[in-house]
């Protein structure tokens, strides 16, 4: 069957393979990884600002906010509050070290089975928690499942893709992200609408839906070409490399493979080997995309999109509601990337989307400072209160396109055989770092330097 795809990306050697259905669906499944992700992404933000969810694990919080008319931008300012949701980053950026070794010793499914185990784990703590030490013992739960998802599934998926597609299927990893952010805020929308304590267990709780989706998807998918020749296993590589590839003519691709892998045995010591000069435009790239992706501010929106919007003036049920269709316009655009970044090259995407999120950004700050000052005390009208959500759309939307799949898509693929692993776990490692510190900081920050 042949792929919808057209491929100009530079330097991919070209093999002439078709898209083959067993590649897809392969591919469809292994992008379940980025489900947790969006799913915790999408769930947070909007469990945090439910007032029944305050009232039993936040009372300081949930009465300050009652009388918010002091300030808007402290209405939501605790650092253990902001601890619920930075935690899991903090324990997906130390998991994500020990990801590296496990899916190069164990392959990648197995690292992606361990990581749908754990957020599943974790997932239960935080849907029968009693009191606070429970709920981030959940978090940091979830965040060791994150490391191993977000180490292992990018791998994955450029290992499997053909190489002239490589850009298109790595993107459905960014996919399943934000698809697993937009059904969290259709949930928060719903369970905010209940009564008791029963809604806002019911959103961290079915966090277990997506685990089960990438443990039974682990079990279910075969091992990549690379991973296979990695650790011996050359005959059933060769084997899976026709299957996926969808003809017996892969001499070119396996010799390829095979010369890579000797490669990468006379490396010992992957830690210590991208440090050497030969690696540096690799280890930079790891270090410095992830860095500045987290910069972009997209988390802010991701984590408190529900809060930012109340902090406006918008309602409870209003606020959610905006963040779903902010969540929607995100997958949407993330499409966009998918049939573009193979045609168009990274670098023009990762141009275009930069300016197209500064300029909103610039034009939001503006707006947001001449409505509430530096006091943050006043009020916004109907009409801005939208013009405020369209440009948060058309920020996002550049993220979508660009910034957001880029940012896990070039790491995985510039990286050679013999550092791959080392490398990603450097990428996942920097971007929970700062993920880390946006969501600790971000509402302290809105606070005090207004």
């Amino acid at each position: 069957m042949a792929g919808g795809f057209v491929s100009q990306t530079p330097g991919v050697r070209n093999y002439n393979y078709k898209l083959t259905p067993k590649v897809f669906v392969t591919c469809f499944i292994g992008a379940f990884g980025g489900l947790i992700f969006g799913y915790d992404l999408g769930i947070s933000g909007g469990v945090t600002q439910m007032e029944t969810f305050l009232e039993e694990f936040f009372p300081y919080v949930h009465k300050k906010m009652k009388n918010a008319h002091e300030n808007e931008y402290c209405r939501f300012d605790s650092q253990l509050l902001t601890l619920f949701t930075s935690s899991l980053y903090l324990a997906a950026l130390i998991s994500s070290l020990f990801a590296s070794t496990i899916t190069r010793v164990f392959g990648r499914k197995w690292s992606m089975f361990l990581g749908g185990l754990t957020f599943f784990i974790g997932s239960a703590f935080n849907g029968f928690a009693q009191n606070i030490a429970m709920l981030l013992i959940g978090r940091i739960l979830l965040g060791f499942g994150v490391g191993f998802a977000n180490q292992s599934v990018p791998v994955y998926l450029s290992e499997m893709a053909p190489p002239n597609l490589r850009g298109a299927f790595n993107n459905g990893f960014q996919v399943a992200i934000i698809f697993g952010i937009v059904v969290a805020t259709i949930i928060n929308y719903f369970t905010a609408q209940m009564k008791g304590n029963i809604g806002w267990r019911i959103s961290l709780g079915l966090a277990c839906v997506p685990a089960m989706m990438i443990m039974i998807g682990a079990l279910v998918l075969p091992d990549t070409p690379n991973s296979l020749i990695e650790r011996g296993f050359t005959e059933d590589a060769k084997k899976m490399l026709q299957s996926i590839r969808g003809t017996s003519e892969v001499d070119e691709e396996f010799q390829d493979l095979i010369d890579a892998s000797e490669e990468s045995k006379q490396v010992k010591h992957p830690w210590k080997n991208i440090l050497l000069p030969r690696y540096r435009p690799q280890l930079i790239m790891t270090c410095f995309i992830p860095f500045f992706q987290q910069l972009t501010g997209i988390n802010v929106i991701t984590f408190y999109a529900p809060v930012l919007f109340q902090t406006l003036g918008f309602g409870s049920k209003a606020s959610l509601l905006s963040a779903m269709v902010t969540g929607i316009i995100e997958l949407l655009c993330t499409f966009v990337s998918v049939f573009t970044v193979d045609r168009f090259g990274r670098r023009v995407l990762f141009l275009q989307g930069g300016i197209q999120m500064l300029i909103s950004q610039i034009a939001i700050g503006v707006m947001i400072g001449v409505k509430f000052g530096t006091v943050g005390t006043g009020n916004i009208g109907k009409s801005d209160a939208n013009l405020i959500v369209a440009l948060i759309c058309i920020y996002v939307a550049g993220f979508a396109w660009s910034w957001g799949p880029l940012g896990w898509l070039v790491p995985s693929e510039i990286s050679p055989l013999e550092i791959r692993s080392a490398a990603q776990a450097i990428n996942v490692a920097v971007n929970m770092f700062f993920t880390f510190l946006v969501a600790q900081l971000f509402l302290t920050m809105l606070c005090h330097m207004k």
